[in-house]
This record gives C-alpha cells, structure tokens and sequence, in this order.
C-alpha cells in the first residue's frame, strides 16, 4: 500500500466520539509554535533558528529528541523513579530487568527522587554535552506523580541548565499541567495510538480510571479523551508536546494517519511513529500471540503519507528508561548508584557552557558542510530523472561518518537527492567484530536490515563484509571517512548519479529491510 492510498482512507471523526467541552479546535497548526497558524513544512525535528519563532529554537536547539540535528551532538538521560502505571498496553512488558535489552520499560535500578537527582548530577558533571533529563518511567511518570515532581522540583533548583522532560501516557495529564508548567517542564511525550476507540479497545486490555479498572470500548474512549484534553491544555500554557505512535500491523498503521492530522490540530510539535517491538522474548500480549512487527518499508510508508501534518521524528531509539548517552548509546552502566558514591560530583556550570559553546561550533560546522555539498552538486543527476536512494551510514556520533562497519550496533538511514540528504531512521544490527574477528554468520542479519539502501558508509571495512555488501547489491564506502554524513551522502550520491548517466552502473530499486527494535545484539550477549 502505498502513501497516497494510505492518506485517501476515511475515518471516524474526532468530534464523533471525543466530548471536550465548549473550546474550539485550532484551525490547521505546523506545529512549529503552540497556539495555532501556519509555518514551514520544515521546522521541528529537522528545523532550525530560521524555521521557527526564537523563543521555540531556544526550547529544542539542544534536544537531542525534539530535534534531529541536535541528536548528534547532545545527550540526554533518563531516571526511573516512575514505577507504577495506570493502564494496560498489550505491547509493554515492565516485568524484565535486563541491562542487556533496549525498549522501553526496561531498567535495571529504580531510583528514589534524591538518588535521582544525585545521579543527573554525577551524568551532567561527567557529560557536560547532556542537556536533557526525562522521566520516561518504567510505568508512567504521571501515575507516579509525587515521585516525578519531586525529582523535577529539586532538579530546577540545582541544575537549572538541564532540560526537563516527562513521557506519559495521558490519563492522569489534565489533573496534572499546573504541577507541569509550575517546574518549568517544557517539553512532554503523550503515547498516542489511536483517536478511534474501536482501534483503542485493540491495543489497551484496560486502564485504572476512577478508583476501579475499566475494560474495553469504554476504557479506550476514556484514555482518548483524557488524552486529547491534555493534549490540548499543554498548547494552550506553551508547553512543547511530542506525540509518541507504536505502528502496529493489521491494528492502527492506517489509522495513523488520523491520528496525526488530529494531533496536529491540537498543537502537537512532533509525531513520533515507531515501529511496535514484537519479539516473543520480551513477553508481551502481541508477541506471544504472533502479532508482528511492520517492515522498514511498511513503517516509511506511513511516515511519509503524514508528510503535511505534524512535523515527524524519525530519529527515536525507543530508550530503555533508565538510558544515559548520545541516542544510539547507553552509558547507563557507567553510572549506577555505588559508582556514583566513588565519584567526586562537581556540577561546574559555567564548565558545563563553555563545552556546549564547543559543541556548538562543530554542529555549526557541519551544517556549512551541508551546505557546501549541496552548492557544489551539479546537474550530472538530471540526466537520469529524479533519483532518491537510502544510504545506511556507521556514526559514533558528532555527526561524522566515524565508525568501522565491523563496530557498527546500528546504521543511520539517509534518503538522499539531489537537493537533500535527510534522516529517516535507524537500524539495529548485531555486532560483527568480536574479539578482534568478524562473526561472518552475523553477516546476513546485517544485511538484511539495510537491504532497502543503495550504499553504507563507513570509516573501514574489511574485505569479508564488503564483498557480501556488494554480492547484495550494496555499494560499500570508505571514502568518506571521518566527514560529515550529510556532505558524505551528497558527495556519494553525486558520484553515483555521474556514474548512472554515463552508463557505468543502472540504477536498480533497491527490496524491503528487516526492523530488529529491541532485540538482544551480539554484543550484550557476550
């Protein structure tokens, strides 16, 4: 199915079945502010200082979550001080405590507040570049609310710099913006899978509303309307929102596209669709009962069929809840509670700014690469049509391409033009070196989970794996090492391009690849 017949479908209106009160719906909102009027199609998780109002751009320029530029060069970090949770969801399991799994709900210490605090500041003091703290669970920060603004009240005290976050699931969120907006906690997740109860009743077993639990139809039509309420209450006090979607096969992956025009309605900033972990070692409802998992095809093409509504995040890693690092990486090991005793914390401000004023520097940097690569493409692409590939990219971050293949846990995914290289996703790979060797049985598994791109770029390769790449019809590149990915990507591409015009190479349509989200890599099993 493709995205034009996905946007074409009908649904049940909001207003159907969604009794809000008196207050009007916004007309069409970007997304780009918080109370309504058109914008760039370009702002939010792409955007820039040009793109959006100044006092937006200060909000997100360094979230590493609510923008993608700023992911490779920010950290954030989360604390689980929020156990409890109030509704059922028939793709969550909290009951693993494995530091070897990566999705969220997992954690392997759950903090108090005050041991929460302490940690942030032992993270902030050792990774002056992490400027994002988030309650993300293991349950649901709001149905945990004491704890939550607890930790959040002495955080805004002592670490006054650090972006606060909250993730929810938006039951309990109209009883709770006051408390929200009173901590300056301007940036909330609500997880929203459906604006349709009849969708809901599929996806949510049952919620814990008014002192009992309420099953079906009516629990689903309570969460949607809690949700939407909340939803609305947040644009109007200012505070940024990030919808949060789990695409789920054969369930709501249509119904997706409702839910976007309808989020964005409401104020919405960015729309995460993330693909449902489906893997039956995780113990969920949908996993043992077979409920699979959409391709990285399946998920694009939802994506890109809200292209026009709310602004898209494709960059989400689905982090464990207690997860600490650049996206992509989890330090969390580095600083459990008995290290944190052995450390001298120091919270050195003015430190702190004068390494983000350095990394400012580089981020700067790479957009004028960016740039650069761009004036520099010539018109040898014309010659052989519209041409859009994907490029599979190994980055250990700052925005480079700087990482072998073989240490390669995941590729960054570009969709590459002549006038663009833009991110649009990730992909989860088991580990191919181990202990100074090359596991070649890894090699199809890798494989498999870029096949949809035409090339991967790299820093080095051994001649195992790039003879595979090639043998599957995936152009593997070392030329680019250690440049910034998107001047890489524009410079392959031109190259490729000249190559397709001067009859070297046919440029080929390239098959679907396999999403492996929260699944065991090699790495942590050794």
């Amino acid at each position: 199915m493709d995205a034009s017949s996905l946007a074409s479908k009908a649904y049940i209106g909001i207003g159907q079945i969604r009794p809000l009160g008196a207050a009007p719906e916004p007309e069409s909102h970007s997304g780009c502010g918080t109370s309504g009027g058109s914008g760039k199609s370009s702002c939010g998780s792409s955007g820039g200082p040009d793109d959006m109002p100044p006092e937006i751009w200060e909000k997100v320029k360094n979230h590493p979550c609510y923008s993608e530029e700023a992911h490779h060069h920010y950290a954030r970090m989360h604390v689980a001080v929020a156990p409890a949770c109030n509704i059922q969801c028939n793709y969550c399991n909290r009951k693993y405590d494995c530091s070897n799994e990566s999705r969220p709900g997992v954690v392997s210490q759950k903090l108090t507040p005050e041991q929460a605090v302490k940690k942030v500041l032992a993270v902030a003091s050792e990774i002056p570049q992490m400027t994002v703290l988030g309650i993300a669970g293991p349950g649901d920060s709001l149905a945990n609310p004491k704890k939550t603004f607890d930790t959040m009240r002495m955080l805004h005290e002592q670490a006054p710099d650090i972006k606060l976050c909250l993730s929810t699931n938006g039951l309990a969120l109209p009883d709770q913006v006051d408390e929200i907006v009173k901590y300056n906690i301007d940036h909330v997740t609500i997880t929203i899978n459906m604006v349709d109860p009849a969708v809901g009743e599929k996806i949510y077993p049952w919620i814990f509303w008014d002192h009992k639990r309420v099953t079906g139809y009516e629990a689903a039509k309570i969460l949607h309307e809690r949700q939407m309420l909340g939803l609305e209450m947040l644009t109007a006090r200012g505070v940024l929102t990030k919808i949060n979607s789990v695409l789920i096969p054969g369930i709501n992956d249509e119904h997706l596209i409702e839910v976007n025009r309808e989020v964005k309605k409401r104020g919405a900033f960015l729309h995460n669709i993330m693909p449902l972990i489906s893997e039956a070692e995780h113990g969920t409802y949908f996993g043992l009962n077979g409920q699979r998992g959409p391709t990285a095809q399946e998920l694009k093409v939802v994506q890109d069929a809200c292209a026009g509504g709310a602004n898209l995040m494709r960059h989400c890693r689905q982090c464990r809840a207690d997860a600490v690092g650049l996206l992509g990486e989890d330090r969390s090991d580095e600083f459990t509670l008995d290290k944190i005793e052995e450390m001298e914390v120091v919270y050195d401000l003015d430190k702190r700014r004068q390494y983000q004023d350095k990394v400012e520097v580089e981020r700067q940097a790479q957009q004028a690469a960016k740039q650069e690569a761009l004036s520099a493409q010539t018109d040898a692409d014309g010659a052989v049509g519209d041409i859009k590939v994907l490029v599979a990219v190994a980055t250990e971050g700052g925005g480079r391409v700087n990482q072998h293949f073989g240490h390669a846990t995941e590729f960054q995914i570009f969709e590459v033009s002549a006038k663009e290289a833009l991110f649009v996703g990730h992909r989860r790979v088991d580990l191919y070196c181990q202990g100074g060797f090359g596991e070649d049985e890894q090699l199809p598994s890798i494989v498999n989970a870029i096949n949809d791109c035409h090339a991967v770029l790299v820093s080095k390769i051994g001649a195992c794996p790039r003879d595979e790449l090639k043998a599957a019809g995936i152009e593997p590149v070392d030329a680019y090492a250690h440049e910034f990915i998107e001047k890489a990507a524009l410079s392959w591409f031109a190259d490729y391009c000249s190559r397709v015009a001067s009859g070297e190479i046919t440029h080929q349509a390239r098959g679907d690849a396999v999403i492996r989200q929260g699944a065991f890599t090699a790495e942590a099993a050794a």
